[in-house]
């Protein structure tokens, strides 16, 4: 019974989406907007699986996603490859890359991570920047063909949007039967106490590595489907504030909650497009609402996994205290 209520939301939500574009058929800014959160949420999904339920903040995210959308956008350019191919060499490729940044990075804990990671994202952009012979620097690759599957040509707004719909409810299933799965349950348990987790047979390390190469093999399919939608892609569209934006989303779904972070994907790409009206208070109230949320949410979760967290540590400090004569008391 529980199981089926747990589902009863996501279900709900992919009727909504599957009628949303008849309901808005004439209006294809909107159903525009739709293909855009759905596109964000894959993102959102993605990084909930190494930030929210591993418990490892990663802010580099954007790389992943810039890297699947160069290599999809190039081979389809140059090489001459159908969609299909080009989006598994870039969730191939994405895969490699997040193996390599994950291998030495992983090691790190807390901010030291969320730094390399930020590290590894400018990187990335500067290349794409700068290596004009190969990625065109700043102009960018413009008319890259849209995706096309067995002669069938994604063209329209409407079609778009099912399209991203499709692979949003595949990478939705899979990460949540893997999140159910025993790796899920490992991840969860080092997120908890990672030491803990180790000492109960679980192999920390690599479990975070494989987290982090399927998180980012996700960002760049996520990545090669934004490439062959707009058409053009640049350096200046995969910039740190995209990764802010995406980590955004997973906090403000709570972390480690699927179905939280694809709704707050949704919510963070809407609202400031619902806000175009007030044009000159947009972005203020965007940030106060924001904030305002997040001050929540932090609330809520000092008064449960930190307050625990010190009452443990005051217990430890309490229990190992040197007494005289060098001997614990």
């Amino acid at each position: 019974m529980k199981r089926n209520q747990k589902h009863l939301a996501p279900c709900i939500t992919l009727a909504v989406a599957l009628v949303f574009p008849l309901v808005f058929s004439g209006n294809n800014t909107v159903i525009r907007l739709g293909a855009v959160s759905l596109l964000y949420g894959i993102l959102a999904v993605s990084l909930n699986l190494i930030s929210g339920v591993a418990g490892q903040i990663s802010m580099g995210h954007v790389a992943f996603y810039g890297i699947g959308a160069y290599v999809s956008a190039m081979l389809s350019m140059r090489a001459q490859f159908p969609f299909l191919l080009c989006l598994l060499c870039a969730f191939a490729l994405s895969a490699v890359a997040g193996l390599i940044i994950g291998i030495p990075s992983l090691r790190m804990q807390g901010g030291y991570l969320a730094i390399i990671s930020i590290g590894f994202a400018e990187i990335v952009r500067l290349t794409l920047l700068n290596w004009k012979s190969f990625t065109n620097g700043a102009k960018g690759l413009l008319n890259i063909p849209r995706p096309s599957i067995f002669g069938y040509t994604i063209s329209s707004v409407t079609q778009t949007f099912y399209f991203f719909l499709f692979f949003l409810v595949v990478a939705y299933a899979a990460l949540s039967n893997l999140i159910s799965s025993k790796f899920g349950r490992n991840l969860k348990a080092i997120k908890s106490d990672d030491i803990a987790a180790e000492a109960m047979g679980i192999h920390v390390y690599r479990s975070k590595v494989t987290a982090y190469v399927i998180s980012a093999s996700i960002a760049g399919v996520a990545g090669s489907l934004y490439a062959h939608y707009m058409m053009f892609i640049s350096p200046y569209s995969f910039t740190s504030d995209v990764s802010t934006s995406i980590l955004s989303m997973v906090v403000l779904g709570g972390l480690g909650n699927m179905y939280g972070a694809l709704i707050a994907a949704i919510v963070l790409t809407v609202l400031p497009e619902t806000l175009r009206s007030l044009e000159s208070y947009r972005m203020l109230i965007y940030g106060v609402l924001l904030v305002t949320i997040m001050l929540s949410k932090t609330t809520v979760w000092s008064e449960t996994r930190l307050g625990a967290a010190v009452s443990n540590a005051r217990k430890k400090l309490t229990a190992f205290r040197p007494g005289k004569g060098g001997e614990e008391r």
